[in-house]
């Protein structure tokens, strides 16, 4: 077990130490975030240190996450209440902020190989999960817990698979679902300039003339943290190649080198010809204030934006931003999906498993996600507790084909997340469509075959 953690460990540093080609230091470390990018500069509360597990009470339940910006924090605080409330608990908020959870995995890499795991811990199903603290025997499976609450029906198979390794046990209780394949668009901007939101690569191209002739950036992009290129050209990839040749690359089933593959990032540069000249000095919420402000009329992000422009701004679902599937992508859902697990030796394990029960349950599901702009993991969530901007994802979630996201660590090994950010963030400086996509082939044969 050491000896996988310590692999781990290095990896998560070697990519954090990683930098962008701009003199930045750039998130690679995971590039999972959910987008949680807010970083409001605040501590956890007194005197705990999540870097020291010292500084935790022996007794308390240490809930570790990047949860920091406003509505994600908000979504934490109100889960933490209903726990406290419900089980009498002491419960430490150990969350760590900094750009895509980069900081959070840095501290929780370095605690796991010392042997002093937080309570229970904020982690990406899929690969992210399985490929280390599964593989590492880092943690306890949870089925009887399940069996315990009956929640083998109330979540999709698909998230079941993703978070279950090959001997059917499984790890972790999804909280949330978020759609990473999101193009959000400023309303009044399209009603003024009497245009209908794209669906497709045509319509899109057809619309970002017709902006840009109006004097509108047609698409806002913020890649100062450069994890946002990767989760915009996997949307391009989906909305080009198709869900079964999406999902089966990443089974090391298909060809990197295809021409459908190389289509995807001719189809990337010509629509990043119609970006926003700062770029690469904005983040991605600096990139959807453009929209929210009219100077821009579409963006690519997942529907944590959503969270940001109804909570942090204010914003009306379908008044003042609209949102349809990426072009292409219409019937098929990237997920990014935040669960949380039970670490071995963890400290207060009866705690951590009642505050587990919490994070599956329809009311725990139900009050965090309306607040942090996501949608429940359960099938049964109570729809009217959520938005017009939830039900709508809420409904094409239940039918959409669901694929994992790359960019957050749910598609893919590491290793091979890593070598695609690499490929993709020289893409950006060199545009040779062909070379990425042979980098990618050679990260198949690597790390997927």
């Amino acid at each position: 077990m050491k000896r996988a953690l310590v692999a781990v460990a290095a990896c998560a540093l070697l990519l954090a130490a990683c930098g962008d080609g701009n003199g930045e230091e750039d998130p690679l470390a995971g590039l999972d975030a959910n987008g949680d990018n807010g970083d409001n500069g605040e501590e956890p509360a007194g005197d705990v240190d999540p870097e020291d597990p010292d500084t935790v009470p022996d007794d308390a339940v240490e809930i570790f996450s990047w949860w920091t910006g406003a509505g994600e924090e908000a979504g934490l605080l109100a889960l933490i209440d209903m726990f406290e409330s419900e089980y009498g608990h002491e419960v430490v908020n150990s969350a760590v902020a900094g750009g895509a959870g980069t900081d959070a995995q840095a501290v929780l890499t370095s605690r796991m190989q010392a042997g002093q795991p937080p309570s229970s811990f904020q982690i990406h199903a899929g690969r992210a999960l399985l490929d280390q603290w599964v593989a590492a025997d880092a943690m306890e499976p949870l089925n009887d817990l399940y069996d315990e609450e009956g929640w083998w029906e109330v979540f999709p198979d698909e998230l079941l698979e993703m978070t279950t390794d090959e001997d059917g046990n499984i790890y972790s209780v999804p909280v949330n679902v978020h759609r990473s394949n999101v193009l959000f668009t400023n309303t009044q901007v399209f009603e003024d300039n009497d245009l209908t939101p794209p669906t497709t690569f045509d319509e899109f191209f057809e619309v970002a003339d017709a902006l840009e002739a109006a004097g509108v950036t047609p698409l806002a992009l913020g890649d100062n943290e450069s994890w946002t290129l990767l989760h915009t050209w996997e949307t391009v990839l989906l909305g080009t190649v198709g869900p079964e040749t999406y999902q089966a690359l990443f089974d090391g089933e298909a060809d990197w080198q295809s021409p459908e593959v190389v289509e995807s990032f001719e189809n990337l540069e010509r629509m990043f010809g119609y970006i926003n000249d700062d770029h690469s000095a904005r983040n991605w919420q600096d990139a959807a204030q453009l929209v929210a402000e009219g100077e821009a009329a579409m963006n690519i992000m997942g529907d944590w934006a959503q969270g940001y422009f109804s909570t942090d701004l204010e914003m009306e679902p379908e008044t003042d931003f609209g949102w349809e599937p990426t072009p292409g992508t219409d019937g098929s859902f990237i997920t990014v999906v935040d669960t949380f697990g039970l670490p071995e030796d963890a400290p207060n394990r009866e705690g951590t498993l009642d505050w587990l029960r919490v994070l599956g349950s329809v009311e725990g599901q139900d009050t965090f996600n309306p607040l942090k702009g996501s949608i429940p993991a359960r099938l049964d969530g109570n729809i009217a507790e959520y938005n017009e901007y939830g039900q709508d994802t809420y409904n094409d979630f239940q039918d959409d084909s669901l694929v994992p996201s790359l960019a957050h660590n749910s598609a893919a090994p590491p290793n091979f997340t890593d070598a695609a950010m690499s490929a993709v963030v020289e893409w950006m400086a060199q545009r040779d469509a062909e070379r990425s996509a042979e980098q990618l082939e050679q990260a198949a044969d690597d790390f997927l075959r």
